[in-house]
């Protein structure tokens, strides 16, 4: 097979489908799992939501290098911040560390985030940091090259007051619809609830996902697809 080694040689991007949505208690974070290498992919089952803090996590999009030197140096300042304080820190500084790294190498970052967390001064709080570290704090924010296929979707079906219920159904249902369209998302949904009682984490494989239009049903192996009958011809 004739490979291009630019293909081979490309750095780990994570082209790719983010989502934050905030509800009446808290918030939910989801993700895909595919991070590629130009066409190919190099993980198809990694995890794009990153821990900062006890109550604060982080969706990764963009450059997988950019993306996870972001959230370690974030950590590491959290985790400075934390012991100076004696108590965990709010959302809004979290969110204001990452968007000053951001900002400040905005020529140099290739990488858009989604912050997510509870705190007890404000509640659950979502904050986008796209491409060259602009803040926003928003109800929802959805991210990466999936985002496009969404915000039709989102205007459609984001109301205020969801239960945690609605909320983690509406992520997983999003991150799907853009798994099923774009090219640079797939794998697996993970989603992160955070709220006052702690953090919980969800895993939802890709074959228990639903099927839109034109998807084809999971297969175990490419002999499966090859040895399936073929479709009857169209009679006109």
């Amino acid at each position: 097979m004739d490979t291009k080694a630019g293909d081979l040689d490309a750095p780990h991007s994570m082209g790719t489908t983010i989502i934050g949505v905030t509800y009446n208690g808290g918030v939910v974070l989801g993700a895909d799992s595919r991070t590629s290498t130009g066409m190919y992919v190099a993980n198809r089952a990694s995890d794009k939501i990153t821990q900062l803090t006890d109550n604060v996590y982080l969706c990764r999009s963009g450059s997988a290098a950019d993306s996870q030197i972001v959230s370690d140096y974030v950590r590491y300042f959290l985790h400075q911040h934390t012991i100076q304080l004696g108590q965990p820190a709010t959302v809004k500084v979290a969110a204001n560390l990452v968007r000053l790294l951001s900002y400040n190498n905005k020529n140099m970052l290739q990488t858009g985030l989604i912050i997510g967390g509870w705190d007890k001064y404000e509640g659950g709080k979502i904050f986008g940091i796209p491409l060259g570290g602009t803040i926003l704090e928003l109800p929802f924010a959805i991210g990466g090259s999936g985002s496009s296929y969404l915000y039709g979707f989102f205007d459609q079906v984001w109301k205020e007051g969801m239960t945690r219920e609605e909320a983690e159904q509406l992520v997983v249902k999003a991150v799907s619809l853009a798994i099923a369209r774009d090219g640079a998302s797939g794998g697996v949904v993970r989603t992160v609830t955070i709220n006052s009682e702690g953090v919980t984490r969800k895993f939802y494989p890709g074959d228990t996902l639903p099927l839109w239009h034109e998807e084809l049903e999971p297969q175990n192996s490419l002999l499966d697809i090859l040895s399936a009958p073929s479709p009857d011809p169209m009679v006109s």
